[in-house]
């Protein structure tokens, strides 16, 4: 197939290096025509995961309309910030039955619209569109390390053509109807990560670790289950899978961005530092708001947002967290009465 990667970070790079590995013809945009000039001369990224050599049927553009000509799927890789714009840009250039896959992980901020929803509201025909989420780092995926991965499609037949293109191997897809849950999972676990390299940052034990993991897990949970997603879905990659990886993993940005925050860091300093987007910074915000307008409190979500964005000491949060009043462990999942 003819393949359309929009995003030139570390992901796209590594989803490049995969689908071109497979036999498709890869055509990638990168928002800054240098890399995309030093990937057709050089078969590089000369930013992000510099390393991985691709072959010459990856042709970069700065330009959307060369990418897209002729494509037959889009993934889509930019941050999730971005993905309006972006998905405007698309628009002139991709054809209205065109599949589209999203792999950012978000909750747009003002309309409190999923990554999948954004692209229904700017190209329309909701049936050609999915999201791919799971425990998925690009540096590992670059090299061949065994993963899998998740596809969510509102059309059963949009989600077993992107199964296809993207299985390899290395790289083992499931389908999963549920859009919503895996959006979700993909948006807020970012957020507990952040809380989770806050305990690495400040210290803390394993016991502290697992308990906020699960307890975040819960969490993000009890918001899926208010905007009917299937509980089930946080228990599958897209859910545990992908919290796991991203609260313990030297490769996390979100986790790093924590730790950083909670030894006297900043958020302005990290991106210096990575030119990378953690994306749970802006979640704790979108995901706290969108939880708000359901009634939900989620507690490890609004205490990282204050830490980040209302100058919030990080200590505070380990006595707003554990002074709360008890309650049974499963209240809100609609398996006891809450």
């Amino acid at each position: 197939m003819r393949i359309a990667v929009i995003g030139a970070g570390s992901w796209g790079t590594a989803i490049s290096w995969m689908l071109s590995g497979k036999g498709h013809e890869v055509g990638w945009w990168s928002r800054e025509a240098e890399i995309a000039q030093c990937v057709n001369e050089e078969h590089r990224n000369p930013r992000y995961l510099t390393d991985i050599v691709l072959p010459p049927s990856v042709v970069a553009s700065s330009d959307f309309e060369q990418p897209l000509a002729g494509a037959e799927a889009v993934v889509m890789v930019t941050p999730s910030v971005g993905a309006r714009e972006t998905a405007e840009h698309m628009k002139p250039y991709l054809g209205a039955n065109t599949p589209v896959v999203i792999l950012s992980k978000g909750v747009e901020g003002g309309t409190n619209m999923l990554m999948t929803e954004v692209l229904e509201d700017v190209l329309g025909n909701k049936s050609r569109i999915a999201g791919l989420s799971g425990p998925n780092h690009a540096e590992e995926v670059s090299r061949g390390v065994p993963s899998a991965t998740v596809v969510a499609a509102y059309d059963p037949r949009v989600g077993e053509l992107f199964q296809d293109v993207f299985m390899t191997p290395f790289f083992r897809v499931y389908t999963n109807p549920d859009v919503v849950g895996v959006e979700l999972c993909g948006a807020s676990k970012n957020v507990v990560a952040i809380a989770a390299g806050m305990c690495d940052g400040l210290g803390y034990g394993d016991n502290t670790k697992a308990t906020l993991m699960t307890r975040g897990l819960a969490e993000m949970t009890r918001l899926g289950k208010k905007l009917g997603a299937n509980p089930m879905t946080y228990m599958g990659l897209a859910g545990m899978g992908d919290l796991i990886v991203t609260c313990t993993s030297r490769h996390s940005r979100n986790r790093s961005l924590g730790e950083l925050v909670a030894k006297g860091g900043t958020m302005e300093e990290f991106s210096e530092r990575t030119k990378m987007v953690a994306e749970g910074a802006v979640a704790c915000v979108t995901v706290d708001e969108l939880a708000t307008r359901e009634g939900l409190e989620l507690p490890i979500t609004r205490q990282v947002r204050a830490i980040l964005y209302e100058e919030q000491p990080v200590q505070s949060a380990e006595k707003a967290l554990l002074g709360r009043g008890a309650k049974d462990e499963l209240h809100g999942l609609g398996l006891v009465d809450d």
